[in-house]
């Protein structure tokens, strides 16, 4: 007689950034149905309520350490949770804001999992981009848009448009690669970030150091410094900049023509007109 090995699945979910009010119904079903339910929130309102939700919940928060490499912490929060699976049911892993955006175990452990034969998906969640666009009114068809982690962008010397809107996340740990609770932020870090930005935009240029609600109650914070006072704004580990577009960006007539865009000089006028209010 033939013994199936316990065959185990994975989804992995979002909590939204707002405690419990952005979580989908979707996902709130997986959490509540897991035969484990494993999550890694930023607030303990939300900790409190997903173990309120499923007797099954564990925070994966234990295996952060004073000085521990970040890459390491988030192998062994991998690892952990394939564990889970590979015990067999039906395992869900809570994140905060959108599972799928800044959260490198979650795109791994699926990997992971799916190359050991076992059946893993994510959900999508509300993201602290989905917040931005909403609080600070920002359309990104109007002038597209460009987001960076803050380290990365600076590091790999990557290249974007000032004519379009910039988001950089996690701007107060630029330069850092371990867990570190005796600083609120890197402000060497931020200068250097400034000094970058300052060959584009100039240090008059207003930009917006934004941090999403995590209460209903709590308005967001939308602190507008000119990227000169950048380094002395207030800065959390929640902080995402927001450099708005430079206008004046160029039309390509040839290109109006060719897609039959701009027929008259009226018309051309206008839309250079614009493309830079």
């Amino acid at each position: 007689m033939t013994i199936e090995e316990p065959q185990g699945s994975l989804t992995i979910v979002g909590t939204g950034i707002r405690v419990a009010g952005q979580v989908t119904i979707e996902a709130r079903a997986y959490m509540e149905q897991a035969d484990k339910l494993l999550f890694l929130v930023a607030d303990p309102a939300t900790n409190y309520w997903i173990k309120k939700l499923n007797p099954t919940a564990e925070s994966l928060e234990t295996f952060y350490q004073e000085g521990k490499n970040r890459l390491l912490t988030y192998n062994e929060m991998i690892e952990r949770i394939l564990s889970c699976v590979r015990e067999g049911g039906n395992v869900c892993v809570a994140f905060y804001g959108h599972p799928g955006v800044f959260v490198y175990p979650a795109h791994e452990v699926i990997k992971r999992a799916r190359l050991e034969g076992f059946t893993a998906k994510m959900l999508p969640g509300i993201s602290a981009e989905d917040c931005l666009f909403a609080d600070i009114g920002i359309d990104p068809g109007t002038y597209g848009c460009q987001s960076f982690e803050a380290t990365d962008f600076l590091v790999h010397n990557r290249r974007f448009d000032p004519h379009v809107s910039l988001i950089l996340w996690q701007i107060a740990v630029i330069g850092e690669i371990e867990y570190r609770t005796d600083q609120l932020y890197s402000k060497s870090g931020l200068q250097v970030l400034v000094e970058v930005l300052e060959e584009q935009y100039g240090l008059d240029h207003e930009v917006i150091v934004y941090e999403a609600s995590q209460y209903p109650v709590c308005e967001p914070v939308i602190e507008r410094v000119t990227l000169a006072k950048l380094p002395d704004a207030h800065i959390s580990g929640i902080s995402t900049l927001y450099v708005p577009p430079k206008v004046g960006a160029q039309l390509n007539p040839d290109m109006l023509k060719r897609l039959g865009i701009a027929t008259s000089k009226k018309a051309y006028k206008e839309m250079e007109e614009s493309s830079t209010s």
